[in-house]
């Protein structure tokens, strides 16, 4: 008895793709965020702190994809270095915000513009109007995927 099966055809699968390109993009990200003694978890808390500042230990984790206890670890390191600072006492509740130091935005500053190169190399080869429809695209497909699971 033959069991057939549905395959996906990855050199075509959007998923995989996807998949793919996220690999390569951290990667390239990794690679010239190393030099300045970061990694994507580290330019990523300092980025939603430069346009989010206050952000709690679970917001920031939930923004850069870790779990609370790896975004502890890395607040308690980047404070350590005097990039971050962080209220002793919680205004209300038991989250302590964060805010970047001047430190931390000179260093951000640096890391952004390793990240953009890098983004601006991902997308040299589209029009303007083909990098604002992925952009489009995009975030049109992480929409339909939270409207089906909103805790996503």
């Amino acid at each position: 008895m033959s069991q057939e099966r549905a395959t996906v055809h990855l050199p075509t699968s959007v998923g995989y793709l996807l998949k793919e390109a996220s690999s390569a993009l951290r990667s390239a990200m990794e690679a010239v965020l190393r030099p300045l003694g970061m990694n994507v978890t580290h330019y990523s808390c300092l980025e939603l702190l430069a346009q989010r500042p206050g952000l709690s230990n679970s917001e920031l984790a939930r923004g850069a994809f870790v779990t609370r206890q790896s975004m502890n670890v890395l607040l308690v390191a980047l404070e350590r270095d005097g990039l971050v600072s962080r209220a002793e006492h919680a205004s209300s509740g038991r989250a302590l915000p964060t805010e970047l130091t001047p430190k931390g935005r000179r260093q951000l500053a640096t890391a952004s513009a390793a990240v953009r190169a890098v983004e601006v190399r991902m997308t040299a080869s589209f029009s303007d109007v083909e990098r604002a429809g992925l952009g489009d695209l995009l975030s049109r497909a992480v929409s339909s995927l939270r409207a089906d699971h909103p805790t996503a």
